[in-house]
């Protein structure tokens, strides 16, 4: 890589601009900062630059035309886009218009030296010559905006608009289906059919029909011809969830849709070409099913051409009071509660829960607690009793041999990395709500029974969301 600092212009008409300026000199790179798009146009004019910071305060702004002409006048110019748009479908927008990054305001300068590095160095390995021989509606908001959602959106601008298969993973309730609606809104076939189909939620014997259609007299009960799935979404979007389910032999037939482009209908002779995007989804581990001979390794290549992986609740906590809010005014309506609300201790305890479920369970707590506290302030007892009553968030424990197998079985299904670091996570949530339940909420008397400081006993209160005092 080029030894020399990095020459970087600032196109940033904000007050503080000129601090942020400062600060991205103070972590090694050379700046150049312009209030207007007139001025940036002229300094870009006379070359010399190796990337673009540029501001877009909106879809509409003169960053973001900016930011397009640059895609088209000089594909060479990294552009790194700085917002303090926090909607998700601006940041796939301004990545899919051509951004190399995207950053929040207010944005660390360290960040965006170190993405700005990493851009140039991109640039000048792409213009290298390679040598050859040796949303939708409301109900249905992705929401989010800590840095792996963040991260997500980014992932999203850049995969939406290229006509490749994706591959997206995640946990059980993650919201898989919603952001491979996102991949189709924002891609070149968005004017086309999106079809959803469930693989895990059709029998084996009717799946086949479901997905290429029958003909007349197929089988018993056929008697009409049947258009498939992937004929409904010829032109558009097929999106496969739970593909990790579909057993051997469809998993072939798939396959030699995928390669051919060709579909035959059950009972039928004829080859009927379709052109199909396919997004399929997960919660398996698509990798060790693989290794064991239950996943086709052609099919895993197939379908993994761009993948998106989707954390889990528990790893983006930053985003459960946007949730919580989001739920509170969306099942508010429904149930007509005027400003529904939740008390600070029932979010916090909230914030600091596993959620096993993810984002579907968080929703059913909520939705569950709004019709618990009938329009009074929802407090951390109604979300505790709820998750009491669920088998995913229970706060007692089953039996030690029943909780250990189901544990082992989400680690052989992927659904968690290993099972004893989630053993020792709920066994120790149990011993801590129990010795504070007994002491009657006396916090020295129920550390001193575990052998533990008060300091100890009251951070892992808490962690774990246990309020002694309510």
């Amino acid at each position: 890589m080029d030894s020399r600092p990095i020459h970087l212009l600032l196109l940033d008409g904000d007050a503080a601009a000129e601090d942020f300026a400062d600060r991205l000199r103070g972590a090694g790179v050379r700046v150049e900062w312009c209030r207007s798009v007139s001025q940036a146009r002229a300094v870009l004019a006379k070359g010399g630059m190796d990337v673009l910071v540029c501001e877009v305060p909106d879809k509409g702004g003169a960053g973001f035309e900016l930011l397009r002409e640059m895609r088209e006048a000089r594909r060479g110019l990294p552009v790194i886009c700085v917002s303090s748009c926090a909607e998700s479908g601006f940041a796939i927008e301004t990545i899919k218009a051509g951004a190399y990054d995207f950053f929040l305001r207010p944005a660390d300068p360290g960040e965006v030296v170190a993405a700005a590095q990493k851009a140039c160095e991109d640039a000048r390995r792409v213009s290298k010559p390679v040598e050859i021989g040796e949303v939708y509606p409301e109900q249905d908001t992705i929401v989010g905006r800590s840095r792996e959602m963040r991260d997500i959106y980014k992932q999203l601008g850049r995969i939406s608009a290229q006509p490749v298969n994706v591959l997206i993973r995640g946990e059980t309730g993650t919201g898989k289906e919603l952001i491979a609606r996102a991949i189709f809104q924002h891609g070149h076939r968005a004017h086309k059919a999106f079809v959803a189909v469930n693989c895990a939620a059709i029998p084996e014997a009717l799946l086949e029909s479901e997905l290429f259609g029958h003909e007349k007299g197929a089988f018993t009960g056929a008697d009409r011809v049947r258009i498939g799935r992937f004929e409904q979404a010829h032109g558009g979007t097929l999106f496969l969830d739970e593909i990790g389910d579909l057993n051997a032999p469809m998993q072939v037939k798939l396959l030699r849709v995928l390669q051919e482009k060709l579909i035959h209908r059950v009972g039928g002779d004829r080859e009927i070409p379709v052109d199909v995007r396919v997004i399929a989804a997960t919660h398996r581990n698509l990798e060790q099913m693989v290794r064991a001979g239950e996943f086709r390794e052609d099919l895993f290549y197939r379908l993994n051409v761009a993948s998106i992986a989707i954390p889990p609740l528990r790893e983006r906590r930053d985003d459960i009071p946007l949730l919580v809010d989001y739920f509170l005014r969306r099942h508010g309506a429904e149930y007509k509660i005027e400003g529904p609300s939740i008390a600070p201790a029932a979010m916090e305890f909230l914030a600091h829960q596993d959620w096993p479920g993810n984002i579907r369970q968080l929703q059913n707590v909520i939705r569950r607690a709004l019709l618990l506290s009938r329009g009074y302030t929802i407090g951390w007892q109604d979300c505790r009793a709820i998750l009491e009553q669920s088998d995913l968030g229970a706060v007692e424990s089953p039996g030690l041999r029943d909780l250990v197998r189901a544990t082992l079985s989400r680690v052989i299904a992927g659904e968690l990395e290993a099972a004893l670091p989630e053993l020792e996570r709920i066994f120790e949530r149990e011993v801590y709500s129990q010795a504070i339940s007994r002491s009657g909420g006396n916090q020295a008397k129920a550390a001193r029974w575990l052998g533990v400081s008060r300091l100890t006993f009251r951070e892992k209160l808490r962690a774990y969301g246990i309020h002694p005092g309510e």
